[in-house]
């Protein structure tokens, strides 16, 4: 028992030594070859700690031969922006001036909620403020708002602007979603018309259309440009 918790102790000091060597960066900062680097040490580092028939040493060296070659990967990415796109990616536009990129969007095999709720933590709600969102390499979405929705213009030029509500997602890539519809007072046939109104002909054709309490609103066809409408404001549910 002595030996496996000196054994513990040994191991979890040389993995801290690892983790220090490779730098601070979180989980959602690193790069693939770097988060997989971590898997593989999380897995190496319990071998020696629980299996008393194998020589410590077996454990350290494959954990220092790790940090070598994180060393050498990363400078490789540094030197070559070729091997850098090869193992690490490149970041992709995944929303442009013309709205949501749908050739992009399914390379990166997302979908309109994962975009959504990317958005959201970048603090904004509505597509129709977002100039361009840059999915980056390690995951994480880069969004330049438009420049009325900017925070300078409206917080440090004092400019008067409307109150904002959260849209609600009537229709994402072909597919209406009952509980918002209900939520907006719509039905299939108002969605229908709604979408023949602003330039689209079918359906399943809808990459996604919202709308806000204000009636204001915004749909985008599969691989078409994106625009922003109005409509009748929303009277049903007081929490829009």
């Amino acid at each position: 028992m002595l030996t496996i918790i000196c054994r513990s102790i040994l191991i979890y000091f040389i993995v801290l030594l690892v983790y220090r060597l490779m730098g601070k960066r979180q989980i959602g900062q690193m790069q693939p070859f770097e988060l997989v680097l971590t898997l593989i040490i999380a897995d190496l580092a319990t071998i020696p700690m629980a299996e008393v028939s194998v020589p410590v040493l077996h454990g350290i060296v494959p954990l220092l031969t790790l940090v070598v070659v994180h060393f050498l990967l990363t400078l490789i990415t540094m030197v070559s922006q070729g091997v850098s796109k090869l193992i690490s990616g490149k970041p992709s536009i995944i929303i442009n001036p013309k709205g949501i990129d749908y050739k992009a969007m399914k390379k990166l095999s997302l979908t309109t909620d994962d975009i959504f709720a990317a958005l959201r933590e970048c603090g904004y709600f509505n597509i129709s403020q977002i100039q361009y969102a840059i999915m980056e390499t390690n995951g994480k979405l880069s969004v330049m708002p438009k420049a009325q929705f900017s925070p300078v213009t409206n917080g440090d030029m004092k400019l008067s602007v409307d109150e904002s509500f959260l849209p609600i997602i009537l229709v994402s890539e072909g597919k209406i979603l009952k509980e918002n519809i209900i939520l907006a007072g719509y039905n299939k046939d108002k969605i229908e018309d709604l979408i023949r109104q602003h330039g689209g002909d079918k359906l399943k054709n809808v990459l996604l259309l919202t709308v806000d309490k204000r009636g204001q609103g915004y749909i985008q066809m599969i691989e078409k440009e994106g625009k922003s409408f109005q409509t009748e404001r929303l009277v049903r549910h007081e929490s829009l």
